[in-house]
């Protein structure tokens, strides 16, 4: 599978004896975590899924923006989602941050703002506003992070992994995420479930499709 990631060094028989030689890292623009952030980036909308099954998903406009592109610890992205009769009030604001991992995976780890987030919102088109601000003051979001795996050469998916996601919504005790990423869109289907396992809100139609309409850039 491409992009498996195996010890930089090898040891290497010479003269009789094992010498080890190192291999340099890859190049920081190759990590698929830069990929990723690469596709991940832009301007996205369910209308063409509302519009074609308007009483089982909502016109959702999703927008993600680089922040803090001068960090060595991969990249992070400052994510809102909305209504479209509410773009400016999203109902869900999150940091999230891509952290290469040994198996070629990508862990999407997720992170609540301080504060009130509606202050940040509409932030996308001016991600230099982060720049007051630190990792340091997010709040991980323990157990809701998403390992996302290559499929093909186009194609990456993944998802949280067990019910450590915790969710007080409408009932809920936990949610999990899952998600689909090309360089054309996104599919992403979000639920929670209660305690005994029966899912209390979500979609219940399969994933939100979301085609990328444009890029956001700094």
């Amino acid at each position: 599978m491409p992009f498996l990631r195996s010890s930089p060094c090898i040891l290497i028989p010479l003269l009789g004896l094992v010498v080890g030689a190192c291999r340099a890292p890859a190049p920081d623009a190759q990590r698929p975590s830069r990929l990723l952030a690469g596709w991940m980036a832009g301007s996205f909308t369910s209308a063409a899924q509302h519009a074609a099954a308007a009483e089982d998903f909502f016109d959702i406009r999703l927008a993600m923006a680089p922040i803090w592109s001068g960090r060595s610890d991969g990249p992070w992205l400052y994510v809102e989602q909305a209504v479209a009769t509410a773009i400016d009030r999203p109902y869900r604001q999150r940091i999230y941050h891509l952290v290469d991992q040994a198996d070629g995976s990508v862990r999407s780890d997720v992170y609540t703002l301080p504060g009130d987030p509606l202050a940040w919102a509409g932030a996308h088109t001016a991600p230099q506003r982060f720049d007051a601000l630190t990792p340091e003051q997010l709040q991980l979001r323990a157990g809701c992070s998403i390992v996302l795996r290559r499929v093909d050469e186009h194609t990456w998916a993944g998802s949280t992994e067990g019910n450590g996601c915790a969710s007080e919504r409408s009932g809920a005790a936990f949610a999990t995420a899952e998600v689909t990423l090309t360089g054309q869109g996104m599919a992403t289907l979000d639920r929670g479930f209660d305690a005994a396992g029966k899912q209390v809100w979500g979609s219940t139609k399969g994933p939100y499709r979301f085609e990328k309409v444009a890029l956001t850039t700094r």
